[in-house]
């Protein structure tokens, strides 16, 4: 089971640490991956990362603003979102996977989403 926690109301410009805890289950040798979906639109990839954290990928839209990392230990993968906009506004999910990757049909499980909402 996997269960995201950290979204809330923020100013454009703000930042939000997502966080995303593994239980009944260790996720330390799965990839693990955000997603997004904004109100009216389909479900995006955000960011994945690899289960020993050496390979990163993020989307465009993205990268250079938010930050994917993991703590094996703790079973939790987190998502630093700074630099935050309006249209990053969006329910974000995290789901595990055997391998890294962008599509989310090579994720097999995944979690409740956490809402971001980014206000102008």
């Amino acid at each position: 089971q996997l269960q995201a926690s950290g979204g809330g109301l923020v100013q454009a410009g703000g930042s939000l640490r997502l966080s995303c805890a593994a239980s009944g289950r260790t996720f330390g040798s799965y990839a693990m991956g955000w997603f997004r979906q904004a109100p009216g639109k389909e479900r995006e990839f955000v960011a994945a990362i690899s289960w020993r954290g050496e390979y990163t990928y993020y989307s465009d839209s993205v990268k250079g603003r938010f930050t994917i990392s993991r703590d094996n230990a703790k079973n939790t993968v987190y998502l630093q979102m700074n630099s935050l906009k309006p249209e990053d506004t969006a329910d974000y999910y995290c789901a595990a996977s055997e391998h890294l990757g962008y599509y989310q049909y090579e994720y097999r499980y995944w979690g409740q989403g956490t809402e971001v909402t980014v206000s102008s």
